[in-house]
């Protein structure tokens, strides 16, 4: 991406990536978690830092009602705010990822052409996409916050799924789905792709 101002120049560091790595002993990825409001992205993505953190990891969760608390508290829910929204999370995604961390990532982000920009911003290689497919009708059969309710009665406006569009991941690094799964299996199956990705990098 290209600054605004055409005086800022990218200032090189003698510490790089690979020697932040090197250092945590880790390979950094970003594991983007998408999918619909209740698919159940927040509490895979807290149970599989735990995993990791019990793994000895480096790691950072970056939820998304969290993240619009602070960083992205000036930012709405307008498809244009949403674009904004994603791009913030893919920034802040590279700086973990070049600080040699894993970084856990669980946000709607419904718009595919957001998760592909995020992919490359954060890199190729260091992007796993993880959909978490959830039916819409189960999200709101859950509905912990009562959000779906809302959305329902006109209170709520361009929400994912109701009046605002979820554009599903054509093909995603891993697909879970929350029915068949329990959430350990939902772990490991994550932990194992990592492990797999590891041992041929």
């Amino acid at each position: 991406m290209k600054s605004a101002s055409t005086d800022v120049v990218m200032q090189q560091m003698d510490v790089n990536a690979a020697t932040r790595a090197r250092l945590k002993g880790q390979r950094p990825v970003a594991i983007w978690l998408t999918g619909l409001s209740a698919a159940g992205k927040s509490t895979i993505a807290n149970a599989l830092e735990v995993a990791l953190a019990e793994r000895g990891r480096h790691t950072y969760l970056l939820d998304g009602d969290n993240v619009r608390l602070g960083l992205c508290r000036d930012l709405g829910f307008t498809d244009e705010d949403r674009v904004e929204n994603i791009r913030r999370i893919a920034e802040l995604g590279r700086l973990f990822v070049d600080a040699g961390l894993i970084v856990i990532t669980a946000f709607i982000s419904p718009f595919r052409a957001d998760r592909a920009l995020a992919r490359e911003i954060i890199g190729e290689d260091f992007f796993i996409e993880v959909f978490i497919d959830t039916p819409l009708a189960e999200c709101e059969r859950r509905d912990p916050k009562g959000l779906y309710g809302k959305a329902r009665a006109g209170l709520i406006k361009n929400f994912t799924g109701i009046d605002s569009a979820y554009e599903r991941p054509l093909n995603p690094e891993i697909r879970v789905g929350t029915l068949e799964q329990s959430l350990p299996e939902v772990v490991s199956q994550i932990l194992e792709y990592l492990d797999k990705r590891s041992s041929v990098s």
